[in-house]
């Protein structure tokens, strides 16, 4: 962190002197607020990858050192020792909770978790074979609807009220979308099961079979919901943001992070993850997709190595890869694809290529596997992103909410199309 107090910028024949921010961890900032109106000029930043656009206190990442913290509290710790439900709870309200608090906090939650009759009606206005991400995107934009009457965003109530009902809803939504696409009645939730194993008996029960649920399931999916939990300023995070910031309501702006989260770059990594691993089909064809991938002009890359923001290890494939290898010994898997990934895996590790470029494998990578073994589809690994998700994203529109330097999110760009120029009627144009 930088010990500079002030930079000053030369523009012409002018010196401006900008102050500098200081985190608690990490980069210092340029405040460049005032530097438009000192020197006419914006900044060019693509992709805003070296702008923060927020304060927050509720993530931090440091790419370099392989850390992620959720609210001080390092992810390993959260992952070992919590629950996704009581990190969710941290998320939103800066502090763990005390048993009392959990308890209520569970309970709140539980009697949440039912979605609206009509929403079965909406979900019909839906082919069968339409995208599950794009049913739970429709279904959570529709809550704002059902709740009108508790949407006044200056009372604080009703803003925590919709930040929970959203953490409640947004799996019973999910798993309703997955059952209509299969043509399998929708279930009810059970106030009677934790928050994970809720979920997944909304997914798989049949009404004339209980589902007998193996613990290290919702063991797997709950480690994976607080990974997935938040990751800082991320697209699909600075977009719930950017749309909070005109004042939407928040079942809107999550929505708008469900549609961010869509994109192949963004939360469809683990669904590529699983793609490429059926392109590569069998494990004896491991050794030469590993040699196409090192030959830069064959154009195929193994997705799920890497990471934009880690650049020596991703701390979350750490944990996960444990987790994996549990998963499939408990469950003895036998899934040739699954063989493909372990060897894939393999050869990412020992080989030379990967380790000098810290091409690791991350955390895409395993929660794909891990989705695979528990039979969760491939069209439904993004949705499964976003129950995860969701509870980042309210917890940055309940900060956004009360942040006295908010304002209206807009971005300036650099104009690279014609000067002025003057109609030419049709007849007389070339």
């Amino acid at each position: 962190m930088s010990d500079l107090d002030q930079v000053t910028l030369s523009a012409g024949d002018k010196l401006v002197s900008l102050p500098v921010l200081k985190p608690t961890l990490g980069n210092s900032c340029i405040d460049i607020s005032k530097l438009t109106k000192e020197t006419g000029l914006f900044t060019y930043d693509s992709g805003f990858t070296a702008t923060a656009s927020c304060k927050s206190a509720i993530t931090y990442i440091d790419g370099d050192a392989g850390v992620l913290l959720y609210r001080g509290y390092p992810i390993e710790q959260l992952a070992r020792q919590s629950t996704f439900l009581e990190v969710a709870y941290l998320l939103m309200n800066g502090e763990l909770p005390s048993r009392g608090e959990m308890t209520a906090f569970d309970r709140e939650v539980a009697h949440q978790a039912m979605m609206h009759e009509s929403l079965r009606k909406f979900l019909n206005g839906f082919n069968y074979d339409a995208h599950p991400m794009a049913m739970l995107c429709g279904s959570v934009a529709s809550l704002s609807g059902f709740h009108h009457d508790t949407l006044d965003l200056s009372d604080p109530e009703h803003r925590r009220q919709a930040a929970i009902r959203l953490i409640a809803k947004v799996p019973t939504m999910a798993a309703a979308a997955h059952r209509y696409s299969i043509g399998w009645p929708i279930r009810y939730p059970r106030y009677n099961l934790d928050y994970v194993s809720r979920f997944l008996h909304m997914m798989f029960e049949l009404p004339s079979e209980p589902l007998e649920l193996n613990p290290i399931v919702a063991k797997a999916l709950d480690l994976l919901f607080i990974l997935h939990a938040d990751h800082e300023q991320n697209a699909s995070t600075s977009t719930v943001r950017l749309v909070g910031s005109t004042g939407a309501n928040p079942y809107a702006s999550v929505a708008a992070g469900i549609a961010a989260l869509w994109g192949p770059a963004h939360g469809g990594a683990n669904e590529a993850v699983l793609k490429m691993l059926e392109e590569i089909g069998d494990a004896r064809h491991v050794d030469a997709a590993v040699a196409k991938a090192k030959d830069k002009e064959s154009g195929f890359r193994l997705m799920g190595f890497g990471h934009r923001i880690y650049k020596n290890f991703d701390p979350r494939a750490t944990i996960i890869r444990e987790m994996t290898h549990k998963v499939l010994g408990e469950l003895g898997v036998n899934d040739p694809l699954l063989e493909v990934a372990l060897k894939l895996e393999e050869a990412a590790l020992k080989d030379d290529y990967f380790i000098q470029r810290k091409l690791y494998p991350n955390v895409d990578f395993y929660s794909g596997i891990i989705y695979k073994a528990l039979n969760i589809p491939t069209e439904m690994f993004t949705v499964m992103f976003a129950i995860a998700r969701t509870a980042g994203w309210v917890a940055h529109w309940l900060e956004q909410q009360v942040d006295p330097e908010a304002k209206i999110g807009r971005p300036r760009q650099v104009y690279t199309g014609h000067a002025k120029r003057d109609y030419v009627g049709i007849d007389s144009r070339k």
